[in-house]
């Protein structure tokens, strides 16, 4: 009997054994229960309504700043797509697309205030979206960068070649290059526009080679944009290298040139342009665009209103949770019974 017994005791001592060696629950550690020291601040009301009283004392200052620095920007915008287009002329597209029908066309701008120099020239477009897959990728880096490569245009369609010959730079983006010019008259005087380093200068000298030249370039039937230069690389064609630096947004500005000159208020500025880029076909925009710049850069309200609402959304929430802290507040629990307070002895 007493035999049967201890058999039996043995039995079962070997049996919790394999079920202990079977089982899936992984070795106790603290890295795997993640009970590493760590930060772990408890939330209590006046933590919560101190740190939404901080955010809001500095963000309500700098969306101030940023506001005031954003209304100093003078600018002057000036829409001329449909104002340039011939009174008798009922037929935008076929206006645009008939060569012998003289573009120029002349605007008159008003300085609403001071313009310190340099005054930055944009021409705006609306609707045009640089940022379609097709259009991006027509394009060739390589080419661009190599003279070596010039024959590189297997991503280039529809414009890699004509009559086997390959387009330098070829691709719908140098295709589409934007080709109206502004001459600018200030009290009887042209207004020098200087186009030097209006482009990155990462991108003349890495994206743009010096000995890459441009090579049967709008010679098809259907001209795009701006003709190039034969006789200058274009790491020097610092219009190209502005457009091609596609934009994200369907409206959007890039740099034409700066003025090197102070306009006063009430000036007046003549403005001959030559009308020539098709927006009508896709119901685009054109705007001529002179703007100052201040610290922060161009006029940008969006900036300084963002942080305003985010730091007067925070002084509203201090508060609110502040009346609701005085007038039904909440006895906060034990500390010791939190997970990473209690020991961990048994395991």
């Amino acid at each position: 009997m007493s035999t049967q017994a201890a058999g039996s005791s043995s039995g079962g001592s070997g049996d919790g054994g394999a079920t202990r060696r079977n089982s899936r629950k992984p070795k106790y550690s603290k890295f795997t229960q993640q009970e590493l020291p760590a930060c772990k601040p408890i939330l209590t009301p006046k933590w919560v309504i101190s740190v939404f009283v901080l955010v809001g004392i500095i963000f309500v200052p700098i969306g101030l700043v940023s506001l005031r620095a954003s209304k100093k920007v003078v600018e002057i915008v000036d829409r001329y797509d449909d104002a340039c287009v011939p009174d008798n002329m009922t037929d935008k597209l076929a206006y645009i697309q008939n060569s012998t029908i003289p573009k120029t066309c002349t605007r008159t701008l008003k300085v609403p205030k001071d313009m310190k120099s340099p005054i930055f020239v944009y021409y705006q477009l609306d609707n045009f979206y640089q940022n379609h897959r097709r259009y991006v990728k027509s394009r060739s880096d390589k080419q661009l960068r190599d003279a070596s490569k010039a024959n590189d245009t297997s991503t280039c369609d529809p414009e890699s070649t004509i009559n086997g010959v390959a387009i330098v730079p070829c691709g719908l983006i140098a295709w589409s290059t934007f080709n109206d010019t502004y001459v600018l008259v200030h009290n009887s005087k042209n207004l020098t526009v200087d186009k030097k380093d209006i482009s990155w200068k990462s991108d003349r000298e890495h994206k743009f080679g010096s000995d890459v030249f441009p090579k049967n370039f709008q010679k098809g039937a259907l001209i795009g944009g701006k003709a190039l230069d034969p006789n200058k690389p274009l790491s020097e064609q610092e219009d190209l290298i502005v457009w091609m630096r596609t934009a994200a947004l369907p409206t959007f500005r890039k740099l034409y040139g700066r003025i090197h000159v102070d306009l006063k208020e009430n000036d007046t500025i003549t403005v001959t342009l030559e009308n020539n880029y098709n927006t009508y076909s896709f119901g685009g925009k054109k705007k001529l665009v002179l703007s100052t710049s201040t610290w922060l850069g161009g006029k940008n309200d969006f900036l300084g209103l963002a942080y305003l609402s985010v730091g007067g959304l925070c002084f509203f929430l201090a508060f609110a949770f502040t009346l609701l802290y005085l007038i039904k507040p909440r006895k906060l629990g034990d500390n010791n019974y939190l997970s990473w307070n209690r020991s961990p002895a048994g395991r």
